[in-house]
C-alpha cells in the first residue's frame, strides 16, 4: 500500500472524512454513529456544525451546550483576529499569511461552511506559491465534499486544474485526480471516475480524503460497470496494488472475478453481499440501486452473447435463481430496452435477438443527413437575406 502523505496545509479537515460518514450513518438511524458524532462535535466545540446537524437530523438542540461552544469559539476567534492584527502591524508576508491560514483552519474545524470558504479565499489572495495555493483549493474541496456542495466542488476542481497548468508538482496533481474521481463518482460518471481512480492507484497519497481501502473499493466497483472485459483483467484483476488489499474488502474479489470468469452464481451472491457496504457508504449510497441494476444487466448481456438460445431453467441455475424470478427480471429489462432477447414462455426458452448493427448505422446516417440538410437550408435562407 502506498505510504500516507505528510499532512498538507489546513490538515484539520482530515476529521471530515470520519465525521461526514458518521453524519450519514446517523441520518439512516444508526444510534451508535449519532452518539459518536455528538461526542466529537462536543469535544471539538463545533458550534456551527452542531446547529446544522440538529436541524438536519432533527436532534433536540441543547441550548446550554450550544451557548458554551459558541462562547469558546468566540474567544478563540478573538485571539486569531488579534494575531492577524499584530502580524499586519509588525510581521512580514509569510507571517501574515500564516495568521490568516490559522483563522481559515479554525472556521473549517468548527464546521462554519460559508465563513470557512471566505477565509480560505482571503488566505488564497495572500498566497503566492502555487503549491500552497493548491493546498488551499484542496481544503476547499474537502469542505465542499463534507457539505455535499457539488456545484462548488466542480468549480474548485476547474480552478485547481487551471492552476496546475501554470505549474505545480506531481504529488498535488495526483491528489487532485483522486478528488476529481470522487466527484465524478458522486455525479454517477463511472467511466471517467474509474479511469482517474485507476490512474491514481500507483501514486495514491490522498489519505486526507479517502482511506486506501475505500479508494480501492471505489476504483474496482466503478471499473466493473465501466471497463471492457479485456481492460478489466489488465487494469483491475491483475493490478498488483489491488491484489494487495482486495481480500481485505469483503465480497469485492467475488464481484470482479465472478464477472470476468463467468461465474455468475458467485457474481450475483457477491453483488447481494456488497450492496450492504455500498448502501452504507455516503458517496455511493445514492447510486446503489442504479449499480445493482447495471451489474445485473451486464451479467445477463455477457451470458446471452454466448448463446443463440438457452433454456430458461438452465440459465436460472447458472445464476442461482428460480426460473420464475429470472423470467420476471429478464422481462423487465427486455421491456425497458436493456436486453436484446426474447422469452418463449411456453417452451421455456430465452432467445438472443442481436441488434442489426449495419441497419442501425444506416438509420443513424439517414438521421444525421436529414439534420445536416435542415441546417444547410436554414443557413441558405440567412445568406439569401
Amino acid at each position: 500500500m502506498p505510504a500516507a502523505a505528510a499532512p498538507a496545509a489546513a490538515a484539520p479537515t482530515n476529521d471530515y472524512v470520519a465525521m461526514a460518514q458518521l453524519r450519514f450513518s446517523a441520518s439512516r438511524g444508526d444510534k451508535a454513529a449519532a452518539e459518536t458524532l455528538r461526542a466529537t462535535i462536543k469535544q471539538q466545540e463545533m458550534a456551527p456544525l452542531y446547529a446544522a446537524v440538529c436541524e438536519q437530523l432533527g436532534w433536540p438542540q441543547d441550548a446550554a451546550l450550544l451557548s458554551s461552544m459558541e462562547a469558546a469559539n468566540a474567544a478563540e476567534l478573538a485571539k486569531l483576529d488579534e494575531a492577524i492584527a499584530e502580524c499586519n502591524k509588525n510581521e512580514g508576508e509569510t507571517e501574515i499569511r500564516e495568521a490568516y491560514l490559522a483563522k481559515a483552519e479554525f472556521y473549517v474545524r468548527i464546521g462554519e461552511n460559508a465563513k470557512a470558504h471566505a477565509a480560505l479565499e482571503e488566505t488564497f489572495s495572500k498566497t503566492v506559491a502555487i503549491g500552497l495555493r493548491l493546498d488551499l483549493l484542496l481544503t476547499k474541496l474537502r469542505v465542499g465534499f463534507f457539505f455535499d456542495d457539488l456545484k462548488l466542488v466542480k468549480a474548485t476542481i476547474d480552478r485547481a486544474k487551471a492552476l496546475l497548468d501554470t505549474g505545480g508538482d506531481w504529488e498535488r496533481r495526483n491528489r487532485l485526480k483522486v478528488y476529481e474521481a470522487l466527484f465524478l463518482l458522486m455525479v454517477r460518471d463511472f467511466k471517467k471516475s474509474s479511469s482517474l481512480f485507476l490512474d491514481s492507484i500507483a501514486t495514491f497519497t490522498a489519505t486526507e480524503l479517502l482511506p486506501y481501502n475505500q479508494f480501492i473499493l471505489y476504483a474496482v466497483t466503478a471499473s466493473v460497470v465501466a471497463l471492457p472485459r479485456a481492460d478489466l483483467k489488465k487494469k483491475v484483476i491483475e493490478a498488483p496494488e489491488i491484489l494487495q488489499v482486495i481480500d481485505e474488502i469483503p465480497h469485492l474479489k467475488g464481484l470482479v472475478n465472478g464477472l470476468y470468469d463467468c461465474q455468475y452464481r458467485t457474481l450475483m451472491q457477491s453483488l447481494v453481499d456488497i450492496m450492504d457496504t455500498l448502501k452504507a457508504d455516503r458517496h455511493f449510497a445514492p447510486h446503489a440501486r442504479y449499480y445493482w441494476r447495471e451489474v445485473r444487466v451486464l451479467a445477463y448481456t455477457q451470458f446471452l452473447e454466448s448463446y443463440r438460445s438457452v433454456a430458461l431453467a438452465s440459465m436460472a441455475t447458472t445464476f442461482g435463481f428460480s426460473a420464475a424470478f429470472l423470467d420476471s427480471e429478464l422481462s423487465g429489462f427486455i421491456s425497458g430496452g436493456r436486453l436484446s432477447c426474447s422469452i418463449d414462455k411456453v417452451g421455456g426458452i430465452v432467445s438472443s435477438t442481436r441488434p442489426d448493427t449495419k441497419n442501425a448505422q444506416y438509420q443513424a446516417c439517414i438521421k444525421q443527413g436529414d439534420l445536416l440538410l435542415n441546417r444547410v437550408q436554414k443557413l441558405s435562407r440567412v445568406v439569401n437575406l
